[in-house]
C-alpha cells in the first residue's frame, strides 16, 4: 500500500474504536496479549468460590466474565460506572435477578456493610478501606490488575514523554495498602509480558479504545510514527510491547 492507502485504512480503524463490556474481539488474531499469565484469574476465583457465597464483581463492564463463573444468581451482584456499560448491564444482569448497581466511586460502594463473601475486580478501580468495609470477616478480595509500567514502551514509540496514567500500582505499594487497611495477603503476583500487533490498524484501534494510555493519540497527530511502526511490521511481521500486570487475594 502507499502512504494515502494506509492512512485511509487506519483512518477507518480510527473511526470505528468502540466497545460493549470489554470486547477486543474486533482485532481478535492481529494482536496478542495474556497469553501466558504465570497464573489464572478465573481458577484462583474458583478455587475459593462456594456457591452458597454471596459474591460482588467490582466495575464488572458488560457482565461477561461475571457470567462465565456460573454462580447463583440470588448470591451475585455487581458494579459499572461507566455509561454505556450500565445499560448493557441493566439489560443483561437485572433480568437475571443479579443485583446490579451503577456505581462510578470505588470509595463509596452502595451496598450495607458485611455484604459479601468475595469481591472480585479485574483491571477496575478499587480502595481497600471500602473493600474490608462491605466484605464479611473472613471475607476474601480477589483482583487481577493492570500495573503503572503497561504498554509504556508502546506509548513511548507514538507519544513519547507522556506521564504515565497511574503511577503507583504495583504489586509492592499496593500490598502494603491492602495491609495498612487491615487485610491478610493469601496469594500475590506480578508479571511482565509481552503484547504484540501484527498490523498497525490494530494498533491504531487499541489506543483509541485504552485512551488513558494513549492521550491526544490520533492518526493525523502520529502519522509520522505510525509510518516508522508500519516499516518495521514490513522488516520483522511485528511490533512489540510490555504489558505489566498484578494479582492480589486478599482476606479481611
Amino acid at each position: 500500500m502507499n502512504i494515502d492507502e494506509l492512512r485511509e485504512l487506519w483512518l477507518q480503524e480510527e473511526q470505528i474504536a468502540h466497545i460493549q463490556g470489554w470486547d477486543f474481539s474486533h482485532i481478535d488474531g492481529r494482536y496478542e496479549e495474556e497469553e501466558d499469565l504465570p497464573w489464572s484469574y478465573k481458577e484462583i476465583i474458583e478455587k475459593y468460590l462456594k456457591e452458597e457465597h454471596t459474591i460482588l464483581d467490582y466495575d464488572t463492564g458488560g457482565g461477561e466474565f461475571l457470567l462465565s463463573l456460573h454462580h447463583p444468581y440470588h448470591h451475585t451482584a455487581a458494579t459499572e460506572g461507566y455509561p454505556p456499560n450500565v445499560e448493557l448491564c441493566k439489560e443483561r444482569l437485572l433480568p437475571l435477578g443479579i443485583d446490579f448497581r451503577e456505581c462510578s466511586n470505588a470509595s463509596s460502594i452502595p451496598y450495607e456493610d458485611e455484604s459479601f463473601d468475595i469481591v472480585i475486580n479485574r483491571h477496575g478501580d478499587y480502595d481497600p478501606k471500602e473493600l474490608y468495609r462491605i466484605l464479611k470477616k473472613g471475607g476474601l478480595f480477589i483482583t487481577q490488575q493492570v500495573g503503572e509500567d503497561n504498554d509504556r514502551d508502546l506509548v513511548e514509540m507514538v507519544l513519547p514523554n507522556t506521564p504515565k496514567p497511574f503511577p503507583g500500582l504495583n504489586l509492592k505499594e499496593q500490598r502494603a495498602k491492602f495491609e495498612e487497611a487491615g487485610f491478610q495477603i493469601l496469594e500475590e503476583g506480578e508479571a511482565y509480558l509481552p503484547i504484540r500487533f501484527y498490523d498497525i490498524g490494530a494498533f491504531v484501534w487499541f489506543a483509541h479504545i485504552i485512551e488513558w494510555e494513549f492521550p491526544n493519540f490520533s492518526v493525523d497527530n502520529c502519522f509520522t510514527q505510525l509510518l516508522a511502526l508500519q516499516q518495521r511490521i514490513e522488516e520483522t511481521g511485528y511490533i512489540e510491547g510490555e504489558i505489566h500486570r498484578y494479582m492480589i487475594v486478599a482476606q479481611k
